[in-house]
């Protein structure tokens, strides 16, 4: 049975059964800030366990893309472990229990294959439930399931919890005997490689405390609302039904090892064995080819760029990790190109997007690759060089400190630096290497720990929400609107009943004309007067869906808690914000248009007057591209079209073209936003009525922010006419000096610098001949020191340093060759002195070195060779004792 035949019956059985099928949410868990990931099918319904939120349905059905990497090391090793995989789920918010999740699981898991379920022999089916849950054992023995095949087990393995106090229970797993073939017989405690689990269900009923670990807790009492969370491996249910070992070998994946065997000339299962972890190292490196691949086609698919922080950085490991094993399989061209397209046609079945969107996806891919690869000749090079270093010294293993840069600074794998080490008959300090990984992982756990915020701290709001409801935003038709403060809380989040003047203080009301910042759009301000007293609003947020929460600072008399007040926004800030979000739609629409879809939306800015839009490209943008950009934008603006705002369903909008940004999740009614048949796309900010309201858009600059990440700025309306009033003064000054038109301004200053440039260089020549033209009366004037010839001279105030080594070279060339000659050079630069040493091939045979002499006038400090030397970083003043001490080292020779 295939893979996306697993999920539409999975999703069928379920739909049948009362659930409403909810899509999957992008892998990016944006709204989650302790995730960087989604990497289970139950974290978009969090809010809905947690109370949070009232759930849309009762029960809901999902199949949930998801991506783990903790175990990223293990990928290849074993038959569970994977990257990216696909959660089915069942949930329910608090209707059925136990007596609806077993059965509902059982029927579809044993149910036969021609009517509708996945066939799997009822008597290969383990289930486990905790230890002493005699609620679901009972249910399980009434499906049919005979007591020797169910399985108490301890909190480790059957107990559920999102590590906080909050919602948690016992849960149960199905487990499915692949046979004796696979190993040991007795059951899940017994060996989980012959008995895989497939499906959790977790029984959350219980609402617990005082969290220390998975095992240590307090239960506090039962959940008013008993929930269903479970979840099916996709993947491990298509490896069950598709009759192979392990997730790498089904049709998702497998297409993917196959090219990549045919690419590198190895042979999957040449060596083979039921059991992952006793596999041969080119089965394990072609099964990590797939994994990756696979995980990188559905991340960027969902959005995501490679980078050196946050999710581009898991996504550039995955993809190094990939190419890499294809580099060791011995396949030395480039891959991705070979192996990305078989991977979309794996995955497009169940997600057409991936072919739609592939010219996107590939570009990407394929930019990272280069880049890569480049980076490994790179690396190669500096590690090259370090080798020497370590064989120079006589030293037998390369320092931890040196692979550590390597790996961090220059993202050479670790592993390569092993091979290419071991190949030149060195160690490597591995002990240093993961020591110094170990002290960088710890910096990053306790930095992702700092800047956490966990649900708990969410609470205070989330009595606010439950006690009042939503907070009602009327912003997109009015600017005041009188309201009730339905709560006061102080900075601490502890409820108020009052604040007087000079409090800082959060207000919510139960409803706002102010728009709490979100989809790039700044928050508004302004005043809310309350009874005898005033407020000054200066920022407004959205802590959880449907609660606006507005910080203020009371500036006059007292403000209660419970009073009718009047909210006023500022009038004129909004309208400059609208026309810059409106502006950042048109600048999105365009660069599409001009760049290709691929010019997606990565973030935006939207302040008064002026915007700041970051987009998808892998390469810069020219500058006569930026000019017809600007030049589109502002005849939309003159053609003064309607700005239409509307809600609807997100499958309708999809149908009419709209853009939504990658890494959101919409819900099911979204609303958008059109510029006449211009520019459509799903948002939730404030906008103009009528495009010709900016009045003017002004691009500013195009820059990189990241690797495929690009920044436009840009002014809007008012600022933008201010900027280019600006501009015209300046050039009609530079006109006026120049005695030219204005149009010939930019060709006078090209000129300008043209002559500034050549005048530079004439300088430098002149300072050269200066400085060099001293060289014959110099070498004339040499000193005899114990039968050296021994120049030590300064070189003229603001010598360059190659002129600093030129006149050691043609002093020195100057001295009679059968003469052993040491030339000596010192130099002032910004309140430093250098030293440059030159000897001749004589003074060589006699033992003098010109690094040994640099090296001991500046205390070791200094590099180069025995005939041509330089060092510095001294102070200036030092400048007569290096020469002396160059003098006294050869007199000690």
């Amino acid at each position: 049975m295939k893979t996306a035949e697993i999920k539409r019956r999975y999703l069928a059985h379920f739909e049948a059964n009362g659930h409403t099928v909810v899509p999957s949410a992008p892998l990016p868990a944006i709204s989650d800030p302790n995730l960087l990931f989604i990497n289970a099918g139950m974290v978009q319904f969090v809010p809905y366990f947690l109370g949070q939120q009232k759930p849309p349905h009762a029960r809901a059905v999902s199949v949930q893309k998801c991506l783990r990497t903790p175990d990223i090391d293990e990928v290849g090793k074993t038959s569970r472990h994977g990257t990216f995989f696909q959660m089915n789920g069942n949930f329910s918010f608090g209707d059925y229990f136990k007596e609806g999740a077993i059965p509902l699981a059982w029927d579809l898991v044993t149910r036969s294959v021609e009517a509708g379920g996945f066939g799997l022999d009822p008597e290969r089916v383990w289930p486990t439930v905790y230890l002493d849950d005699d609620e679901a054992y009972e249910i399980w023995r009434s499906v049919g399931v005979p007591a020797e095949r169910i399985v108490r087990r301890g909190k480790q393995d059957n107990f559920w919890s999102m590590g906080i106090p909050g919602p948690a229970g016992p849960c149960s797993e199905l487990f499915y005997d692949r046979g004796p073939e696979y190993g040991r017989e007795g059951g899940p405690e017994v060996d989980e490689d012959r008995y895989m689990e497939f499906w959790n269900l977790v029984f959350m009923q219980y609402d617990i405390a005082d969290v220390r670990s998975k095992d240590e807790f307090r239960i506090v009492g039962e959940l008013p609302a008993k929930n269903i969370d479970t979840g099916m491996g996709l993947e491990r249910m298509a490896s069950i039904l598709q009759g192979v070992d392990n997730l790498y070998e089904i049709d998702e994946v497998r297409p993917i090892l196959d090219r990549a065997s045919e690419l590198t000339g190895k042979r999957y299962g040449a060596n083979p064995s039921h059991v992952a972890s006793e596999s041969h190292p080119d089965d394990v490196r072609l099964r990590v080819i797939a994994d990756h691949v696979r995980t990188a086609l559905m991340l960027i698919g969902d959005g995501v760029t490679p980078a050196n922080e946050g999710r581009g950085y898991v996504l550039r490991r995955i993809m190094r990790r990939a190419i890499r094993a294809v580099r060791l399989l011995g396949y030395q061209d480039r891959a991705l190109p070979e192996l990305l397209p078989v991977a979309r046609d794996c995955m497009a079945p169940s997600y057409p997007e991936l072919a739609t969107d592939f010219e996107r996806i590939s570009r990407y891919a394929y930019a990272e690759e280069d880049a890569f690869l480049a980076t490994l000749r790179a690396g190669t090079t500096i590690l090259d060089t370090a080798i020497a270093e370590t064989k120079s010294t006589g030293g037998s293993r390369l320092s931890g400190d040196k692979a550590f840069q390597l790996h961090d600074t220059y993202g050479f794998p670790i592993d390569l630096t092993l091979e290419i080490a071991a190949e030149q008959g060195l160690a490597v300090d591995d002990e240093g290497f993961r020591r110094l990984m170990a002290d960088q992982r710890s910096r990053a756990k306790a930095d992702a720990k700092a800047r956490k915020t966990g649900h708990v701290d969410l609470s205070a709001y989330r009595t606010v929400l439950d006690t009042g409801g939503p907070v009602e935003f009327t912003g997109y038709t009015e600017t005041r609107r009188e309201s009730r403060v339905r709560a006061l809380l102080g900075t601490a989040g502890a409820p108020l009943t009052a604040a007087g003047e000079g409090d800082t203080v959060e207000l919510v009301l139960d409803s706002t004309p102010f728009y709490a910042e979100g989809g790039g759009q700044q928050p508004d301000t302004g005043l809310i007067t309350v009874g005898g007293g005033l407020v000054e609003v200066f920022d407004v947020q959205q802590p959880m869906p449907g609660l606006i929460v507005h910080k203020a600072r009371v500036v006059r008399g007292e403000v209660r808690s419970g009073e009718e007040g009047l909210a006023e926004i500022d009038v004129t800030r909004r309208r400059a914000i609208s026309r810059s979000h409106t502006a950042t739609h048109l600048v999105h629409q365009t660069m599409r248009n001009f760049l290709g879809e691929s010019a997606t939306q990565a973030g935006s800015l939207n302040a008064p007057g002026r915007l700041r839009f970051d987009f998808n490209t892998p390469t810069g943008v020219a500058p006569s591209v930026l000019h017809d950009v600007e030049q589109q934008i502002n005849e939309v603006l003159l053609a003064d079209l309607e700005v239409h705002a509307f809600i609807t369903s997100q499958e309708e909008a999809r149908r009419l073209g709209a853009m939504a940004l990658f890494g959101e999740k919409y819900g099911d009614e979204v609303r958008v936003v059109e510029v006449g048949d211009y520019a459509r796309e799903l948002c939730g900010g404030t906008h103009v009525t009528r495009s010709g309201q900016l009045g003017l858009v002004k691009i500013l600059s195009e820059s990189s922010i990241g690797s495929g990440v690009r920044r436009v700025e840009a002014l809007v309306g008012i600022d933008a006419f201010s900027f280019l009033a600006k501009e015209h003064l300046l050039v009609n000054r530079l006109a006026e000096l120049y005695r030219v038109p204005n149009d010939q301004v930019a060709d006078r200053v090209e000129q300008t610098v043209t002559q500034l440039r050549d005048a530079e260089k004439e300088l430098e020549k002149l300072r050269a001949q200066l400085v060099l033209g001293g060289a014959g009366a110099l070498a004339a004037q040499a000193r005899d020191v114990r039968g050296t010839a021994y120049v030590g001279t300064e070189a003229p105030e603001g010598a360059a340093g190659n002129d600093v080594r030129t006149l050691a070279q043609e002093i020195r060339g100057k001295i009679d060759p059968v003469r052993p000659a040491v030339v000596a050079v010192a130099a002032r630069s910004g309140g430093k002195a250098s030293l440059v040493v030159a000897t001749n091939p004589a003074a060589k045979q006699r033992g003098l070195s010109a690094a040994d002499l640099v090296k001991g006038a500046l205390s070791g400090r200094g590099g180069g060779n025995a005939d041509l030397a330089q060092g510095g970083g001294v102070p200036a003043a030092e400048v007569p004792n290096l020469l002396a001490a160059v003098e006294k080292a050869i007199a000690e020779a």
